[in-house]
């Protein structure tokens, strides 16, 4: 089917939904209360020659797949895992490598050959045998089939799921990693790209850890510009948009008196009826320590701004549910006010780069460092064919045909 066959009546339809979803209000209103999350939290945001000056590290983590199959039944799965670090402005080593641009750490698999079923599960059980997945699994003390949602026979049954699992496993590795090195401190930032909640490994298991960087004074969350969320809360975030620079702006005491500097950032509570709207019919949304498949906290956060740009300068962020309500095991709902202002104070800090408004940017470094993009895949197959060629003197012509890709010739 061509692009021009397509129903204009499906086109409707889908203009129709987004159109409804983003002017759907959820009576939040656009004036805070300071007894209540679930409103507006305004501040004025760190300055801009100050934002260099925190002596606290954040580290910044991402995982990536990529995969491809050719005509002959030859496939190629890959994914990787890996974080950064940053301190005063300024990227940390965090390997033992000598080069002098690489600086992150990261986990690529040497199994990425896929044509049977038994390379699938040889990728499988190469996770295991990384030493951050290793790590992760001594430290939650448990089997393998206790703390994974899926067996190895459904998680191996497709290419795709399997990245998906081994990206997943890999990122929750590297954040116990991260919390375990012997130069972090009390104070110090984890950022995941995403959300603190997880399809492959379950909630007991995050809680745990949660529970754990928690208990190590760290501060650890998931930040997304891309969530169902903010759809759901498009009217609302630009409600307070708008109020915030045409009306509170002109009038806010200001203790930076450069106009072109005086910005306003503010957080929230999502409330459950946004949570229940946006996940509709899952238990991914649900706050609790049990009953559901996280270890967050989701926050609505808008910590810069960018001219014209509603919305897009709003991200999601779940927080550690412990960092959030550190009674909840006691069953004292609270949310810690306080603590929660100073995060997302601390985290203007990092969302001044002028390429990511309102975006920390050493998830977007991590990202850079980590995505395996469609350069690295063409490496890949360009080096395997040089091997095939020099070390197992296959026929260069049989060589091109095993990785011909036979949609890219019609």
């Amino acid at each position: 089917m061509t692009e021009d066959k397509i129903p204009q009546d499906a086109i409707d339809s889908i203009a129709k939904h987004i159109n409804e979803r983003t002017n759907k209000s959820h009576n939040i209103p656009t004036v805070g209360n300071d007894s209540n999350p679930e409103t507006p939290q305004i501040f004025e945001i760190v300055p801009f020659d100050e934002i260099d000056k925190a002596t606290w590290k954040v580290y910044a983590l991402d995982g990536s797949i990529n995969s491809h199959s050719f005509y002959n039944g030859v496939s190629i799965g890959l994914y990787r895992g890996g974080y950064v670090c940053y301190q005063l402005g300024k990227q940390l080593r965090m390997n033992d490598l000598s080069d002098p641009i690489i600086l992150g750490k990261a986990y690529t698999p040497t199994n990425i050959l896929v044509i049977t079923r038994e390379h699938l599960e040889a990728i499988y059980d190469e996770l295991f045998e990384l030493e951050p997945v290793k790590k992760l699994i001594e430290f939650l003390d448990a089997k393998r089939e206790d703390i994974f949602s899926y067996p190895k026979e459904a998680v191996c049954q497709s290419l795709a799921t399997l990245l998906g699992f081994c990206q997943e496993a890999i990122e929750w590795s590297l954040i116990y990693e991260i919390s375990t090195r012997p130069e972090i401190k009390a104070g110090d930032f984890i950022l995941a790209d995403g959300d603190l909640r997880s399809e492959q490994i379950k909630q007991a298991y995050l809680i745990k850890l949660g529970k754990f960087i928690h208990g190590k004074k760290i501060s650890f969350m998931g930040i997304t510009k891309n969530s169902p969320i903010k759809m759901e809360l498009s009217y609302t975030l630009r409600q307070i948009d708008t109020y915030l620079q045409d009306k509170l702006k002109p009038k806010y005491p200001f203790n930076e008196k450069d106009p072109k500097r005086q910005k306003l950032c503010c957080w929230f509570e999502v409330p459950d009826s946004v949570l229940s709207a946006a996940y509709s019919g899952t238990m991914f949304p649900r706050k609790a320590l049990t009953g559901g498949r996280g270890v967050g906290l989701f926050f609505a956060a808008r910590l810069d701004y960018v001219e014209k740009l509603q919305n897009y300068d709003w991200v999601v962020a779940d927080v550690n549910i412990f960092d959030a309500i550190p009674g909840i095991e006691e069953k004292e709902l609270k949310l810690d006010m306080k603590k929660m202002g100073e995060i997302f104070y601390e985290l203007t800090r990092l969302t001044q780069e002028h390429y990511i408004l309102g975006y920390p940017y050493p998830l977007v470094e991590a990202h850079n460092f980590v995505t395996l993009k469609s350069g690295f895949k063409d490496e890949v197959i360009n080096r395997v064919k040089h091997s095939m060629y020099m070390n197992q003197q296959m026929d260069h012509v049989d060589i091109e045909n095993m990785f011909l890709d036979i949609h890219s010739r019609f």
